[in-house]
């Protein structure tokens, strides 16, 4: 079903300050193909084109799926070239093949915290609308009515004195461009340039927003991006929000066993249920009202001064594991499920004052 829409992609290869910046390594992936997954991945467009002078980012982004039609000629392709006049070319090298569309999407190759969400609400807002276009922006950080600039001999001078003393409260907010998309209704026409009225801003939060121009940008960006899937690149990040969300007490003992919540089960084990990996940890003594000491266990029964094997469930063994004996968070705790006998218990203590 036809959508109206292309999206192109404008994407070089003569990046000087970060060196093939746009298919560069970012979490595994050429940079530019997070811009192409969230394209496809949106359903707005007929085509994602990426127009490059590039052989090689040409390559990198058929295999992600977008179209490369042609490669952008050398007189479009040095340091000086607008993205305007890009994305006319490719417009027009569109239509002279038979295709007109109402609505484009300019998305830039350097935008790994684009969200689908904010593509969309730009194309609805856009296409409800008079606007001629929509774009990325965010608010800025710090009221720009204070900001200053330095002299030719490195002293501060503001741009608005009259504002040194205004509370940042009483200074209107100001916004900037996130340099993430633009979209534009083709089929209406603006004078204005595009901060201006005929142009609609859809407001991204601030951590979504990092240009990358420098080194210390991309740096800035992976940070961001990490923080921002922290649960695939984390995998206990899931069972430490759960742990967080607790809030009750547990009254604990010494000799009880409760079921920890550890982290992700990477692998087998006995003890393992579902995706969260539980482990059995005898409390050896209580510290806080929500901290232990405790000894993690083992279904393997293991050998040597490192190791106590006992039974405290009928035909189980369980061996505690003395080397990893450390400080626990009561908050850890998912369920109990039993306690040593008294007998039992000392001859644990006895074994980790020996191994002390």
């Amino acid at each position: 079903m036809k959508k109206n829409a292309v999206c192109i992609i404008p994407a070089r290869g003569g990046s000087k300050r970060i060196p093939k910046k746009n298919i560069k390594d970012f979490f595994g992936k050429p940079l530019i193909a997070y811009s192409i997954e969230v394209a496809l991945k949106s359903e707005l467009f007929d085509k994602v084109v990426v127009s490059t002078d590039d052989e090689k980012i040409a390559s990198i982004a058929r295999k992600c799926g977008a179209e490369v039609p042609f490669l952008r000629p050398e007189i479009l392709s040095d340091d000086f070239t607008g993205t305007g006049a890009v994305i006319s070319h490719a417009l027009r090298f569109l239509e002279q093949n038979g295709e007109k569309y109402h609505y484009l999407c300019s998305i830039y190759p350097t935008a790994p915290l684009l969200q689908k969400e904010y593509l969309i609400k730009g194309y609805e807002e856009l296409k409800n609308s008079d606007a001629h276009s929509t774009f990325s922006a965010t608010s800025m950080p710090f009221p720009i009515q204070r900001t200053f600039k330095l002299t030719k001999n490195e002293r501060c001078e503001m741009f608005t004195p009259k504002h040194f003393t205004s509370r940042s409260q009483d200074l209107e907010e100001a916004y900037q461009d996130a340099g993430q998309f633009y979209w534009t209704n083709l089929n209406t026409k603006s004078d204005d340039i595009i901060f201006g009225e005929d142009s609609i801003p859809i407001i991204l939060p601030r951590e979504l927003v990092q240009d990358i121009d420098t080194l210390e940008d991309w740096q800035r960006a992976e940070k961001l991006y990490a923080i921002l899937h922290q649960d695939i690149y984390d995998e206990w990040n899931s069972c430490k929000k759960n742990i967080q969300t607790k809030k009750h007490s547990i009254h604990i003992k010494n000799s009880e066993i409760y079921f920890i919540s550890i982290g992700k089960n990477i692998g087998y084990e006995s003890y393992g249920k579902d995706k969260d990996f539980l482990r059995p940890v005898i409390i050896l003594r209580k510290l806080t009202h929500n901290t232990f000491i405790g000894i993690p266990l083992t279904s393997k029964e293991k050998d040597g001064n490192y190791y106590f094997s006992f039974s405290y469930k009928k035909d189980k063994i369980s061996t505690a594991m003395l080397n990893q004996i450390r400080v626990f968070d009561t908050k850890r705790i998912v369920y109990k499920s039993g306690f040593l006998k008294k007998e039992i218990f000392e001859e644990l203590k006895q074994k980790v004052r020996e191994l002390i």
